[in-house]
């Protein structure tokens, strides 16, 4: 596989990975479809190995989604800017530090969007537990099984 399609399966995974904030946009299906698409056209053991796991990994996702709170963001008084921040800020932590960095990475931006939004360390803190509880759990989840998949794709890339 070439420079510009690796490049261009890795935006479409980052289209998905941005999808997973938007509502209503099929973020690990796009997810999904990007690695698909590289392990149809680089062959090897690794790349279908990536494949299955993504598989497993977003299904097990999709199975746990229904346990976790339905995302109402509104109804919590949540402003679309701290959602997008935490989303940037998993992606971001995910890379710096991996896997964990992912979860504290969202944490982390939804706090201080919230903080400074508020003006308040106790307002933040109080904030980003509601609009945790109103649905962020469940953005957590999958922007992470996103992140995972990512991850091992980006492994194989620089592996291969």
């Amino acid at each position: 596989m070439g420079v510009w399609q690796l490049l261009a399966v890795g935006t479409v995974m980052l289209m998905g990975l941005c999808g997973v904030l938007v509502p209503g946009v099929p973020g690990p299906a796009i997810v999904w479809a990007a690695v698909t698409w590289w392990a149809l056209e680089d062959t090897t053991g690794l790349a279908w190995a990536v494949l299955a796991g993504a598989t497993g990994v977003l299904l097990a996702n999709q199975a746990l989604r229904p346990l976790l709170p339905a995302r109402r963001f509104k109804a919590a008084g949540a402003s679309r800017r701290s959602v997008l921040t935490a989303g940037a800020a998993a992606v971001a932590g995910f890379f710096v530090l991996p896997v964990v960095g992912g979860i504290a990475g969202f944490l982390g931006g939804l706090y201080g969007a919230e903080r400074a939004r508020l003006g308040s360390h106790g307002g933040g803190w109080a904030s980003a537990r509601t609009i945790l509880r109103a649905g962020g759990y469940s953005v957590m989840a999958e922007l992470f099984a996103c992140l995972l998949v990512t991850g091992a794709w980006v492994g194989a890339v620089v592996r291969g």
